[in-house]
């Protein structure tokens, strides 16, 4: 680290001091804040300067600097001790926290509002809305805090007039999930101006200070400008918070009511008390949502109840009512701030953790609490802080000082003992039961009659004044600095410090009158109510004496101790290098009187002398073991000593560590720098290996799983298809003596693996159940079966009725019934036809119409037999007009779509037939085109060809399309689609 630095910024470490004295010390110290260097290690301690100016130090280029690094690779700095005391908790799951301390004015306020930006930058890497939403209420609760807690004092324009301790909860990912905040002592405070013309018009209020007692004080020195951007920033941040617009008018309504309550006047009239102006009392009774008559009743009377249970008023004096007026004030704003911070809780609380699901929830703590003050008139409050002061510089002590050095007694490392101060004795003069200064104020507080502060300032020189840091102007009488009977002294560890004791029993007692409480519970208002509870408690009711303001504070602070004191805890130590407030003063007395007190130097020589890290053989094993090959995975080893051993031997630490009983200590950070670079090294490595394994054993996993899921699929699978085996045969068991022969039965739903089947088989059964029907036809009807069958194939679909349904005579002309004159005449023509042309079948016969390229139809009729087709003269006895070979028809024959009866036969030299088959007497509406088709293909696929280009034995093929042929005989059909049945191979 010191050669990040060159030699004209000095050390940037003290205990890298050529010798550790007082005035080494200085000199350095002085030396970095000339050159604007305010931050400087002594160790893992950061030590600040406050520059009385914004120094570009701490943007994002410098939170990248410090994030993830180590404390000494970088310049010191507050980013340093932040990421220090985060690694350690994210590292180690350890709660840690960073106790900011020095006097009022070091620059504690804004060293923990650094520390908290960083931690902010750092963390919710992923972005995650939920995150962003706690640190966004984290960050902007300083914000209100400062704006409720703080005060412009004659040593500090921001001067903490409360303490602030706020523990960060981190996940396991060490990601903000929430927090808590502790507030302590709130002490005098300013109300901030900007609001708008109509808000403080609303609220009966005026935009100057000066016209308000509360604020007059400090008016002059507030500048307009920060004010309004201030109250704006303000404004904000409660909206951010979450604070509703009701809750937050509820705040201006309370301020505006301890303004105004600062300006009530009493006067004396006659025998009673009275409010100066009933004006004041309405705003009041307004902005509380009281009654003016109970506003006013509770400032002037004091309702009490005597022994016997009555209930009685009692007027207040003019001093009682001023008194009393302002108790109610202060108590009105304590409260509200109190609100505040609960309120504030509730949002960052974590909600709904579970430590199985979540991972451990660690915690960084930070403190910012009031500085040592040393005023010109020094009352209960300054006590009350210097007392907070001493227990902070004990536990620093305590922990830094006396705990280390008796660790390595402990432990059994060598040892030169330095001596110190150690402030218990100063911790035991305020808080020791029965002797302390609190006890004495308990008890005066506690004693009936008229006890007053000289009678409590007797007490404590009685009883402490043998104490060697005790002592008053009646234990010291040639002292002139303090007043008889008013003054007494502290010797504390920064310093003397004289007190005056006027009003400290006041402050230490509960001075809010029952009234007033009653009178907040029994507003309208629910914020107000809320902040009242012990309120509701009537006059008559014996409550238990609350304790006293020094004992409530005396208990936070020792909690607090006990909380930080549980915590590994990381300091940074503030000095205020003058009371100018210059950025380039260093006022060498004033900085020296502070390092002395804050006992750096002492931190210092036991840094030097000490061990810059310990840790249990057991932890240092299980975090470097990886670093060591025979400590990896497992040692060997008798004991973990041994083990420690060997990963220091191997790395060649020898000369820089030291073995205790327990524990291991490393005397320089860079040491445990490279074991941590080598272990970050492994760890991927490490991580690389364990995702292989584990990577195999869910691969295995995988498989076996998979192979139980094709098991159980196959078995699965086996079990459907037999199942449905099962099922069909219990479903057609019966179908041979059914009379539709199963067609009624309904097929189960195949599995998908039988779907192929399943058709398969479907088929089967249409066929077989066909067989079945086919063999109950006599043979005499099978010829008639065929043709619907082959007609049927050629025309389903494309002509609605085709005379399936009825029975098929073929011969028409031979029928009597069809045509009863002229069918004798046709049975003379068709034997002397058989005789001549000697065929053995006649196809089909019937009268027609046909229709030659002109247009013209003439009366005819069709006979055809297995040779030819004949074209006959009904007119003139059966006359054939044409004779066709029948396998002259080899182009294909056409008929239309609808329900006429036209046919067209395409001959094979064009010379077509184009006619209209006519409906006989048998049955007016037959259709006969179905039975001429479905014999002619039952014909040719019977039959057998031999001449190419014929109709063939392996059937016809059939398309859709215009009929060209019937274009040229009949144009007026030209628009009808008509069914070719090609006739051709």
């Amino acid at each position: 680290m010191a050669e990040l630095e060159g030699l004209e910024f000095g050390k940037s470490d003290f205990v890298l001091l050529d010798e550790v004295n007082m005035e080494q010390f200085m000199e350095n110290l002085k030396l970095r804040f000339e050159k604007a260097r305010i931050y400087t290690f002594i160790g893992e301690v950061v030590v600040s300067v406050n520059p009385y100016k914004q120094m570009d130090i701490y943007g994002k280029e410098a939170i990248d600097a410090y994030r993830g690094r180590e404390l000494y690779e970088n310049p010191p700095h507050l980013y340093a001790v932040a990421d220090a005391a985060y690694k350690a908790m994210k590292r180690r799951a350890k709660d840690t926290c960073i106790v900011i301390s020095g006097e009022s004015g070091a620059g504690k306020t804004e060293a923990s509002k650094y520390i908290m930006q960083y931690i902010a930058a750092i963390t919710n890497p992923s972005q995650r809305a939920e995150v962003e939403s706690v640190k966004n209420v984290l960050l902007k609760s300083n914000c209100v805090l400062e704006a409720f807690g703080n005060a412009k004092t004659n040593r500090n324009d921001n001067s903490s007039r409360f303490g602030k301790y706020m523990d960060i909860n981190f996940n396991f990912n060490g990601d903000p999930t929430g927090g808590h905040i502790n507030n302590y002592l709130l002490e005098k405070v300013r109300i901030l101006r900007g609001g708008s013309e109509e808000m403080l018009g609303s609220l009966h209020l005026q935009n100057d200070p000066v016209n308000y007692v509360y604020t007059r004080e400090g008016a002059a020195s507030t500048t307009s400008n920060n004010d309004r951007s201030n109250h704006r920033a303000v404004l904000s941040a409660l909206q951010v918070i979450g604070f509703s617009e009701e809750e937050i008018d509820s705040i201006y309504r309370i301020l505006g009511t301890i303004l105004i309550l600062g300006n009530l006047q009493f006067e004396t009239d006659s025998e009673s008390v009275q409010v100066v102006g009933s004006e004041a009392v309405s705003h009041i009774a307004g902005l509380t949502t009281t009654e003016p008559d109970n506003v006013t009743k509770s400032l002037l009377y004091r309702t009490v109840a005597t022994g016997g249970g009555e209930v009685i008023e009692k007027g207040h004096t003019e001093k009682e009512a001023c008194f009393g007026r302002d108790a109610f004030a202060k108590a009105l704003y304590e409260r509200l701030f109190c609100w505040i911070v609960a309120r504030i809780n509730a949002v960052i609380e974590v909600k709904d953790y579970n430590p199985v699901l979540h991972g451990k929830n660690t915690v960084i703590g930070v403190l910012d609490i009031y500085g040592f003050e040393i005023f010109d008139n020094n009352s209960f409050e300054q006590f009350c802080i210097n007392y907070c002061n001493e227990k902070l510089q004990q536990l620093f002590i305590e922990l830094i000082l006396r705990q280390e050095q008796d660790e390595y007694q402990r432990e059994g490392i060598t040892w030169q003992h330095i001596d110190y101060f150690n402030n218990q004795i100063i911790v035991d003069l305020v808080e020791q039961p029965h002797k302390g200064i609190i006890s004495v104020l308990d008890e005066a507080c506690l004693t009936v009659g008229k006890v007053t502060d000289t009678i409590c300032l007797e007490s404590m020189d009685a009883k402490l004044r043998q104490h060697p840091h005790y002592t008053s102007r009646k234990l010291t009488p040639s002292d002139k600095t303090m007043e008889f009977h008013r003054d007494f002294r502290i010797r504390h560890y920064a310093g003397d410090v004289t007190y005056s004791v006027e009003g400290f029993l006041d402050k230490n007692k509960d001075p809010l009158f029952q009234d007033f409480k009653r009178l907040m519970y029994n507003s309208s208002n629910p914020v107000l109510k809320e902040m009242w509870p012990d309120g509701q408690l009537s006059i008559t009711e014996v409550t238990k004496r609350p304790l006293t303001a020094a004992t409530l504070f005396k208990n936070s602070i020792v909690a607090l101790v006990d909380k930080l004191g549980c915590k590994e805890p990381y300091y940074v130590r503030c000095i205020k290098p003058n009371e100018m407030k210059s950025p380039v003063l260093f006022d060498d007395a004033r900085c020296q009187h502070q390092v002395a007190y804050l006992g750096l130097l002492e931190n210092v020589r036991v840094r030097r002398a000490g061990f810059a890290y310990r840790q249990p053989y057991a932890r240092f094993l299980q975090r470097y073991k990886m670093t060591c090959e025979y400590t990896w995975p497992n040692h060997l080893m008798e004991t973990d000593r041994e083990a420690v051993e060997a990963i220091v031997t191997q790395h060649g630490f020898q000369d820089d560590v030291a073995y205790g009983h327990t524990k291991l200590f490393v005397r320089t950070p860079r040491s445990l720098f490279t074991l941590e670079q080598e272990r970050a090294a492994l760890i991927p490595i490490l991580v690389l290996f364990l995702q292989k394994v584990w990577r195999g054993a869910l691969a295995r996993m995988r498989c076996q799983r998979m192979r139980a899921i094709y098991a159980i699929m196959g078995c699965y699978k086996r079990y459907k298809v037999k199942a449905h085996f099962w099922e069909v045969e219990r479903r057609f068991t019966n179908v041979r003596n059914m009379a539709d022969y199963g067609k009624s039965v309904e097929w189960p739903t195949p599995p998908a693996a039988l779907a192929q089947f399943d058709s398969i088989t479907q088929q089967l059964h249409r066929r077989w159940r066909a067989r079945q029907i086919v063999k109950n036809i006599p043979p005499s009807d099978m010829g008639e079966v065929r043709a619907k069958v082959a007609a049927l194939g050629a025309l389903s679909g494309e002509r609605k009725d085709w005379g399936c349904g009825r029975p098929w005579e073929r011969d028409y002309l031979s029928n009597v019934r069809d045509c009863p004159q002229t069918s004798s005449n046709f049975i003379r023509i068709s034997k002397e036809l058989r005789n001549k042309d000697q065929y053995n079948q006649v196809l089909f016969s019937g009268f027609c119409r046909k229709v030659n390229r002109f247009n013209k139809s003439t009366d005819r009729a069709l006979f055809i037999t297995e040779k030819h087709i004949y074209k006959l003269d009904p007119k003139k006895q059966f006359k054939v007009l044409k004779r066709l070979p029948l396998e002259s028809v080899s182009t294909g024959l056409s008929i239309t779509a609808g329900v006429d009866q036209m046919v067209a036969l395409h001959t094979s030299s064009q010379d077509d037939v184009l006619l209209y088959i006519q409906r006989g007497e048998l049955c007016p509406n037959q259709d006969r085109i179905g039975e001429l088709l479905g014999t002619l293909i039952d014909h040719f696929t019977r039959s057998v060809a031999t001449v190419r280009g014929c109709w063939v034995e392996t059937g016809i093929g059939f398309r859709l399309q215009r009929g060209a042929e019937l274009k040229q005989a009949k144009p007026n059909f030209t628009e009808l689609a008509w069914l070719s049945i090609n006739c051709s191979q």
